[in-house]
């Protein structure tokens, strides 16, 4: 994981109802443009599973860890916003991989900070050691925490983070 912690969206890190804080446990698992054809990617970059099986295995840990997820891809920006726009009572964290929307999508960041949901970024290459434009993340301040180039590895990382702030 790089950098220390940080903010959830709209909301202080760590606040939590302690009457229901056990039943907080419904994770958005967001993908973005392209994520879709994970398998025809560079698998120097992206390993050689396909998006439908890092999902399942992306499942498999949450449910060890005593989470429910679901999942949601799109190539469509405004599609992508729209869906963080009705995660209100669906769920109760995002771990979210726009893709390439990471380093330029204001749009989902100002729709993640009105989701106000606690959220992991999480990307499988090494962003930090990728072409300069890759670099810049506009959401990263609103997550709790960034988790790059761990490849299907650095979702169960993710999933453990969000578990720590919503358990």
């Amino acid at each position: 994981m790089s950098g220390g912690p940080r903010r959830a969206a709209g909301r202080r890190a760590g606040a939590r109802d302690p009457v229901t804080a056990q039943t907080h446990n419904r994770v958005e698992v967001m993908h973005g443009v392209n994520l879709d054809q994970l398998e025809r990617r560079d698998p120097a970059h992206y390993g050689r599973l396909s998006l439908r099986e890092l999902e399942l295995q992306v499942a498999d840990h949450a449910d060890t860890l005593g989470l429910k997820t679901r999942f949601f891809q799109s190539n469509h920006e405004g599609e992508f916003v729209e869906h963080l726009h009705r995660l209100e009572g669906l769920a109760d964290g995002v771990l979210l991989n726009p893709g390439a929307w990471t380093h330029y999508s204001y749009a989902i960041r100002d729709a993640l900070e009105l989701a106000a949901l606690p959220a992991v970024e999480v990307h499988l290459s090494d962003i930090p050691g990728r072409e300069e434009w890759r670099r810049k993340s506009v959401l990263e301040e609103l997550c709790i925490a960034r988790v790059t180039g761990k490849g299907p590895a650095g979702y169960r990382e993710a999933l453990e983070r969000l578990r720590q702030e919503l358990l």
